[in-house]
């Protein structure tokens, strides 16, 4: 592996982490002028992450190691998986270390122990909300996996890399039905994983409506700041994995810095139309009542599953 394409695999990682808040900020920003309000700043996300941080701890009497090492593991996965798909350039020396099932996977990792530390602290909202969390995420993961291998049945593999690589070169497979259904399925997906309306509503106080802010009520101080910027971070990923994977308009190969420059603004471009998408859908929707959401995400598994029948036939015809 050459020091050039880990320093590039670096710096990529290093935009989705640092770009989430900001992105986080363009969303607020955007649905306030959605709804005709002013909305506040672009940087208010980082104003309250710093503040956060320094801003003194307090845990629970009742809680363990378990709800200390929640927002560190949370973070620290969030993290890897960023390593695994190409953001500005098709290169990504650190796909190695896994595939599309390892992504999943590790996105798993993360709701996993938050529903843990819900249940760790004694609260009766963080039960509560993480046994939402996981009937939720009982429904998700399938149609993530589906909508996912429809992408991988069509370009004969399951590394993130090289589906971009394939379908960048042959980017009139991405106009068939089966990826149209496969991107839907995955964008409503990504609603739900990362508590956005309609399943969710991300700005609620509402202790009986809630459903990831309930697991992360008892935290506070350092622990929240980390959490937070994970959830920021998780939702930065699903539209760079929507982007790159069905919209591989420009993901050069090459290390030159104009190839790079190039890349980075059209990828900036991608994922801030797919942010405004989101925005349009939460100012026109509301949020669905709970025994709605299986309704929701059984329509979603049901446009990943015809995705990769379709894929799958398209792929034994040709």
């Amino acid at each position: 592996m050459k020091t050039t394409e880990i320093i590039i695999s670096i710096t990529q990682v290093s935009l989705i982490v640092f770009f989430a808040p900001l992105l986080n900020g363009f969303i607020k920003k955007t649905k306030a002028a959605f709804q005709n309000r002013r909305g506040p700043d672009l940087i208010q996300p980082y104003r309250d992450l710093l503040k956060f941080f320094r801003k003194e701890e307090t845990v629970s009497e009742t809680s363990s190691w378990l709800f200390r090492a929640v927002p560190v593991i949370t973070l620290g996965a969030t993290v890897t998986v960023c390593f695994m798909i190409p953001v500005f350039t098709a290169l990504t020396p650190f796909g190695f270390m896994g595939d599309i099932i390892v992504i999943v996977y590790l996105l798993a990792l993360p709701r996993f122990f938050m529903a843990l530390g819900g249940l760790d602290a004694g609260s009766a909202f963080g039960g509560m909300g993480s046994s939402r969390e996981m009937m939720i995420s009982s429904l998700a993961e399938p149609t993530f996996i589906l909508s996912l291998f429809a992408m991988a049945v069509q370009t004969g593999t399951t590394h993130t890399g090289e589906i971009v690589s394939r379908l960048s070169q042959q980017q009139w497979i991405l106009l068939g039905p089966g990826m149209a259904m496969a991107f839907a399925a995955l964008f409503m997906v990504m609603l739900a994983e990362c508590a956005r309306l309609p399943v969710d509503n991300p700005t609620t106080h509402l202790e009986l409506t809630m459903i990831h802010e309930a697991m992360i009520l008892e935290h506070s101080g350092r622990s929240l700041a980390m959490l937070e910027w994970a959830s920021m971070i998780k939702m930065t990923f699903f539209l760079t994995l929507l982007a790159n994977l069905f919209m591989p308009l420009y993901l050069p190969g090459e290390t030159g810095l104009a190839e790079l420059g190039l890349g980075a603004g059209v990828y900036v471009f991608k994922i801030l139309s797919l942010a405004v998408l989101i925005c349009a859908v939460e100012t026109s929707t509301a949020k669905l009542r709970l025994f709605r959401v299986p309704d929701f995400l059984g329509t979603a598994f049901a446009l990943s599953l015809l995705g990769l029948l379709s894929e799958g036939i398209f792929r034994m015809v040709s």
